[in-house]
């Protein structure tokens, strides 16, 4: 049994212990690596993503009712609530996402439906591949099914940010559901963040992307997220009031902030230089990739590690030795982090007949340095979300 199957089949008898009967529909939404572009989402600038193959499944059915029954196996818990109102007895945090979407689709006068609904992801929780936009993008077409409704790609991406941004409180960017939305089958995305539009670049066909977990807990993620959103925020109002034609760090490049860093106190100073940074390495890392020049690939990555730790201080040890253990594998041709750091995952662009020694390598070193077991993920890119065959 593959398997794909035994999770169906583990879905569908849950499903008919809680409710009774099948499922009449089913919709899946993957997760997402930040191949490079640490943050400048949040700045309309850009990033080079894709979809993985870890996904969320959802297995549903109409209720007939306005009320929405929702059971995640990766928790073990169940919520309840009528469509555009909160959850009474909120389920912990993952209930916000799935609320929070179908608030939203009423506030953009879209009818949810109520339903019956099980919930599963492969996305590893807090590790930075996306799982929340994961399940806000597949409770999205979930609603639009239900609701005999259809929502365009774009407005689906846009209203589940929203919901992160209102309901959860996480001012995020873009990237992750935008992603999880548009990702493609065998390419990665040059996501355009202020334009909202994307260009396909294929990676070389003999690399892998291996996602490496430092299984570190995310302790400060959340806090420390909202705080460098905060100094960025802040160092660009400063930028503005010498350049009245910055609206985000996208419009800064390196004279220009020659020019002006003097305005900016020093943390707000070496936030902004990471963002501005950052974008212009996308660029760059872009047309490596397309030329295939791996010795920029590795520079490029290398760079927004270090600019990370040094400049946005987003880097915990575990990091570094996950770091440590990737560019000493056999096969690598670069590697850096994914995600919003202080732990969580980092990946690594391996040559396909080494990825085995790689991951092996990688376990044994990480293991001896940081006493911790890492999760190892080969993946490539995958399609984005929609229906799921029953």
């Amino acid at each position: 049994m593959s398997g794909e199957t035994a999770r169906r089949d583990a879905m569908r008898e849950k499903f008919k212990s809680m409710y009774g009967t099948s499922p009449t529909a089913w919709v899946r939404a993957p997760g997402r690596a930040e191949l490079l572009g640490t943050d400048t989402d949040d700045h309309l600038g850009y990033v080079m993503t894709m979809g993985i193959h870890l996904d969320t499944w959802i297995a549903f059915r109409p209720s007939g009712s306005a009320r929405a029954r929702i059971h995640s196996m990766n928790v073990d818990k169940s919520m309840e609530f009528r469509i555009g109102e909160e959850p009474a007895e909120p389920a912990a945090t993952w209930d916000r996402y799935v609320n929070g979407v179908s608030r939203v689709l009423g506030l953009r006068g879209f009818r949810p439906a109520g339903v019956d609904a099980v919930v599963h992801s492969t996305v590893p929780i807090g590790g930075g591949l996306s799982s929340s936009a994961s399940l806000e993008v597949a409770a999205a077409l979930m609603f639009s099914s239900a609701g005999l409704f259809s929502l365009p790609p774009r407005e689906t991406a846009e209203i589940c940010q929203q919901a992160e941004n209102q309901c959860v409180g996480v001012m995020c960017g873009i990237l992750d559901q935008y992603s999880s939305v548009f990702a493609k089958e065998g390419t990665a995305l040059l996501l355009d963040c202020r334009s909202l539009t994307h260009v396909e670049v294929r990676i070389p066909s003999d690399i892998r992307i291996v996602i490496c977990d430092t299984n570190f807990p995310r302790t400060l993620a959340g806090s420390e997220y909202a705080r460098r959103r905060q100094e960025c925020d802040e160092g660009t109002r400063l930028l503005r009031e010498k350049d009245p034609e910055i609206r985000t760090l996208r419009d800064v490049n390196t004279p220009l902030f020659e020019r002006l860093k003097g305005g900016l106190p020093n943390v707000l100073r070496k936030r902004c230089q990471f963002v501005f940074e950052e974008n212009q390495r996308v660029v760059a890392f872009m047309a490596a990739v397309v030329r295939n020049d791996r010795a920029a690939m590795k520079e490029l990555c290398a760079q927004s590690f270090f600019g990370e730790r040094d400049l946005y201080e987003k880097t915990v040890p575990a990091m570094e030795r996950m770091y440590e253990a990737m560019v000493e594998g056999p096969g690598v041709v670069a590697a850096r982090q994914s995600g919003g750091g202080f732990g969580g995952c980092m990946i690594a662009y391996v040559q396909n007949d080494q990825v085995g020694a790689f991951a092996k390598h990688v376990r044994a070193v990480y293991r001896k340095k940081t006493g911790i077991e890492p999760a190892i993920h080969v993946t490539a890119p995958s399609a984005g979300a929609g229906p799921l065959e029953p």
